[in-house]
């Protein structure tokens, strides 16, 4: 038998990486092959720091980019940041003198962990090997000697000739922006290369948590059997988010609509201060409903960008920071819903008239659908408390009778008129019964 029948009889295949090559193809369709050729497997993706979508970006690019310090490649080499460069060397050279260790030495850990370090990064990095690891090691080791001076209050003569107290402020917000981070794990690591035998330091992400203390409003623990951070915005997402063993499932649906905080108190909703210090956690019962404090102010602006930036990008089905954000979108609708939380106690308001328009626009190229499953029944009471047909007569004598008092007052002395009228007509009439 033929041997090319034989082939067929058993199923053998023809070897298509030759007989599919393309030798007349024009030249185009040949590099396009070699393109296809050079593919690789998809594999799960390690990336951990993201550059912001552009449509988010947009909508105010300055709350995503570093304004006095660089951190990672993503803004390595900004004009505007070159003053603090000197600085970061002299930190090095006094990290490298409190840690008694040489140049060699740190900078072998980063070599070591060149190629995990780079696959942190969304973005191709195109600095090359010997670039590379130096902008890690001395951003590294800045962020090392910062938190430890910070730390023990330990500061040079430098530092107070340097660090104002807007640069630290501004600096604290550099450090959360989700373009300008290192892997938390190659800090760590330099660390307890570093100084991890000396026992008067602490773990560094005691240091950590202790920089950061101001966002902690929890008081969580820094434990490093529990907790693993990827950097400093999932941090900052940490601190905001309830415990683990609280996190309420998630919802397949959204709510698409809710009513503003001005029209659920017409409708006679109470607001009340929570004494809960998870600034997430929302509670109705009862007609009233439970907020804890929060302020608005641009490093808000910034903290919210960035914490929902991180979430689009790494955490989609977990967007409880998003959810958050939402719901505060639904609740402040104009400069009226933002003075009756100030007036219970609710919200501290640092960003004057804008307030309103500040939140609204907070939300705008969210993608969002999926919500947790708390946040979605508490929509639902509110639509149902407010669609009460007692409540609607509430709602509905307060917005058009009694907004202001001029005109609660003038609705009162025209029901006092009619009854006196009323009254009057029937004196009348009643002596000719």
């Amino acid at each position: 038998m033929d041997e090319s029948k034989n082939n067929n009889i058993r199923g053998d295949q023809p070897n298509t990486s030759t007989e599919n090559e393309c030798h007349d193809c024009p030249e185009w369709a040949k590099k396009l092959e070699e393109t296809l050729r050079g593919l690789e497997p998809l594999s799960a993706p390690k990336c951990r720091i993201y550059k912001v979508p552009d449509p988010l970006r947009k909508l105010n690019k300055e709350a995503y980019i570093p304004q006095v310090i660089s951190v990672g490649p993503f803004h390595h080499g900004n004009e505007k940041l070159q003053s603090m460069e000197n600085y970061k060397m002299r930190y090095l050279k006094s990290f490298m003198k409190r840690a008694k260790i040489n140049m060699k030495k740190l900078a072998s850990t980063i070599q070591d962990s060149e190629e995990s370090v780079r696959e942190c990064y969304a973005e191709a990095i195109p600095f090359d090997r010997g670039t590379f690891i130096k902008i890690i090691l001395v951003d590294a080791s800045f962020i090392i000697e910062f938190f430890l001076r910070k730390w023990s209050g330990n500061w040079t003569d430098d530092d107070f000739m340097v660090l104002k107290p807007w640069l630290t402020s501004r600096m604290q917000l550099d450090l959360i922006l989700l373009e300008n981070q290192l892997p938390f794990f190659i800090i760590k690591n330099l660390y307890m290369l570093a100084l991890g035998s000396h026992s008067i330091y602490p773990p560094f992400l005691e240091l950590t948590f202790n920089y950061f203390e101001l966002h902690n409003l929890q008081e969580k623990r820094p434990d490093d059997r529990d907790l693993e951070i990827m950097h400093f915005v999932d941090l900052l997402r940490y601190f905001y988010l309830p415990p683990p063993q609280s996190l309420p499932e998630r919802s397949t649906e959204v709510a698409k609509e809710m009513y503003c905080a001005s029209q659920l108190a017409e409708a006679g909703l109470k607001f009340q201060l929570s004494s809960s210090k998870c600034s997430l956690d929302l509670k109705y019962n009862k007609g009233v409903l439970e907020i804890p404090s929060f302020t608005l102010d641009n490093a808000t602006e910034i903290y919210a960008r960035n914490l929902m930036a991180l979430e689009q990008c790494h955490y989609p089905d977990d967007a409880y920071v998003t959810d958050y954000i939402f719901m505060l979108d639904f609740l402040i609708d104009t400069g009226r819903d933002v003075d009756l939380l100030v007036r219970e106690g609710i919200l501290v308001n640092g960003l004057g008239d804008n307030n309103a328009a500040f939140v609204n626009n907070l939300c705008t190229n969210i993608s969002y659908s999926a919500m947790n499953l708390d946040y979605f029944s508490l929509c639902e009471d509110l639509k149902t408390f407010y669609k009460d047909p007692l409540h609607i007569m509430k709602a509905t004598l307060k917005h058009d009778y009694f907004r202001t008092p001029w005109m609660g007052a003038s609705t009162i002395a025209a029901v006092i008129l009619l009854v006196l009228t009323l009254v009057q007509t029937a004196c009348t009439v009643m002596p000719l019964l």
